[in-house]
């Protein structure tokens, strides 16, 4: 694994108490930096409150309970991700995996409709993300993998969509935009909103797929939804750090919450991913009560702590 900054104990000090819930963790379909069980230790031993398993293929509702009961005092969260293994659109799906005691569920990734060019103009002998390698390696095995459309040709919410949003609603889930474009993070936000849904968070809004400017984030804030700054997209380079610092100055850390995405075998441990933010955001003149509000505050809420 390559040499990565180390965040010093200040940082750290901050941090203490989050619950990172967006990242990604073995057991998975790649490799990755480290099991679940071994980053609820790790959390304890760093003052992290917990973290939250995302799958883009599989619900992790199950699994969170068990690393949990593993681990005692760690908050380890579920989730389900509306991609084609699941079934896309699947109210039935996320049903169970409410009952399971799943408290997110993403919208398309992998799956979304927005994110298909990645696989239909991939190099099959070129460098792909691992994710899109993966998907390439099922189309080769003959499996559907088709694309979840979220929206009609109109750009309306199809039917399904709605049925999903009723039962995040009804079960106070944690609504995820996922992967979708601009246009269809909007859709989807007044959908819920209507549909009663109280906690709402924009997948990394600087990431090139969404690519979300400040000025759409307030209005999606002024709706009621979070914006996430992930670490992974500004330290791959996919958003430039200055990005994040307008679009949180914009929107105010009361609406931005902090995740990391981590857990590649190429990029710094998981546990130390929010205090690299922390740092980060000290040194562009934010304040530790801000720090503390992105990281702690607003990831507990989404945990539901």
């Amino acid at each position: 694994m390559s040499e990565h900054p180390v965040p010093g104990d200040h940082a750290r000090e901050l941090v203490r108490g989050a619950v990172d819930y967006h990242v990604h963790i073995a057991p998975d379909f790649v490799e990755r930096r480290i099991s679940d069980i071994a980053l609820a230790r790790r959390c304890r031993e760093t003052g992290l409150a917990g973290f939250g398993l995302k799958s883009h293929y599989t619900s992790t509702a199950e699994r969170a309970q068990v690393v949990a009961e593993a681990v005692p005092g760690v908050t380890v969260l579920g989730s389900i991700t509306l991609n084609r293994s699941v079934g896309g659109l699947n109210p039935l799906a996320v049903e169970i995996a409410a009952r399971e005691g799943a408290r997110i569920v993403w919208f398309p990734t992998v799956s979304s409709v927005n994110e298909q060019h990645e696989v239909l103009q991939a190099d099959p002998n070129g460098k792909v993300p691992v994710w899109v390698r993966f998907e390439l390696s099922l189309r080769e095995a003959g499996l559907a993998c088709e694309p979840v459309p979220v929206v009609d040709e109109e750009g309306a919410l199809l039917p399904e969509a709605r049925a999903v949003l009723e039962v995040i609603a009804r079960h106070d889930l944690v609504l995820c935009t996922g992967h979708l474009s601009r246009d269809e993070i909007f859709t989807l936000v007044d959908a819920a909103v209507e549909a009663g849904v109280r906690q709402i968070v924009v997948t990394h809004p600087e990431f090139p797929s969404q690519d979300v400017s400040p000025a759409d984030q307030v209005a999606l804030a002024e709706r009621g939804a979070l914006m996430e700054r992930c670490f992974t997209t500004t330290y791959t380079g996919k958003a430039p750090w200055e990005r994040f610092f307008e679009a949180t100055r914009a929107v105010g850390p009361e609406r931005t919450v902090w995740a990391t995405d981590l857990g590649q075998r190429f990029n710094p441990p998981v546990e130390d991913g929010l205090a690299l933010m922390a740092e980060r955001f000290l040194a562009a003149g934010f304040g530790e009560d801000e720090v503390r509000t992105m990281a702690v505050t607003n990831t507990r809420r989404v945990a539901g702590r």
